[in-house]
Formats: structure tokens, sequence, C-alpha cells
């Protein structure tokens, strides 16, 4: 299903969602950022990227170079060297990457304060025994501790606030 705001081709949607899916992921994230500065080996990348595991960097890498964002350089020495480097689309990818890591930094404590907000209102759902309803985003409650979540505090703030959700407690 396309969104009927986007002026797209049959089946754009679908092969847009398998690029998202790769650079999407959390270990490709990490990977495309660690090589911007420049190549590396498999064991510095390893380091760089904290919490992955041999396995998933592996699948990680091969992902990547299969969909062209990075090269894997094999250098014939005893033993082989094998180095790791963006591509132009590998580099390309960087700057909406950069962007959402901007956006995501800039309303960090907004949605932290949205998931206490969220939680609080769960939890008291939870201890009074009833079903857990999702009010309405206007619905807060000018003496509601997430009050400070509104569209109110968000207008400064550029790239689509006004679609963030607000849950009273």
């Amino acid at each position: 299903m396309k969104p009927s705001h986007f002026n797209l081709p049959p089946g754009a949607c679908q092969e847009a969602a398998a690029v998202l899916e790769r650079i999407a992921d959390k270990w490709s994230v990490f990977v495309i950022v660690s090589l911007s500065d420049g190549s590396l080996r498999f064991n510095e990348l390893k380091r760089s990227v904290e919490g992955v595991s041999q396995k998933v960097l592996t699948s990680t890498l091969r992902n990547l170079e299969r969909d062209g964002f990075i090269t894997r350089t094999v250098t014939p020495t005893v033993p082989p060297r094998v180095d790791y480097e963006l591509t132009a689309l590998g580099r390309d990818v960087l700057v909406p990457l950069d962007a959402l890591a901007d956006w995501a930094i800039a309303r960090r404590t907004v949605v932290a304060e949205a998931r206490a907000a969220f939680d609080r209102h769960q939890l008291v759902q939870t201890q009074a025994g009833s079903a857990v309803a999702v009010p309405s985003r206007h619905s807060v409650s000018p003496e509601s501790d997430v009050s400070r979540v509104s569209d109110s505090n968000l207008s400064g703030l550029p790239l689509g606030s006004e679609a963030l959700p607000v849950y009273e407690t």
C-alpha cells in the first residue's frame, strides 16, 4: 500500500522497503557510520561496533556488500588482509543517517517523557484492572505530568514534530 500523497509507480513501496530494511538495521547503521572515516579491517570494525557478535558482523558485512553499500578488498598476504570500505552509495546514505541521528538527538527528551507518561498510564490502568485505551493526543489535562510534552513545546522543532503522540496519565 502506498500513501496517497506520494506519486509512486506500482511496486515502488515494496522496492523501497527492501532497501530500507537493509539500512534501517541497527548493525548496518553502526557499520556504515564506523566506516565513514575510511576503510577498516574486520577486528577494527568489531571493536568499533560495540556489542556485535562475530557472526552478526559477518552477516551484516555480507549483506551491505551485496546491496552495494560497502566493498570488501582482500590483499593476498599471509595471513590475508581484508579491508571494508564504503562505496559511493554507502557514503551517500550517510546524509539521511546523519539527519535521522540529529532528529533523534534533538527529540530524545521528548521521547523519554512520552515513554514515561505512557508507562505511568499503563501502570495505572493495570493496577485498576481495566483495559488500556490509547487516549487522544489532544486529551492532556493542564495539571497532568505529561503536559510538558505537547504540541506547544514542539513548535520550534522541525520535521513533523506535530505527529508526536501525547498520552495522559
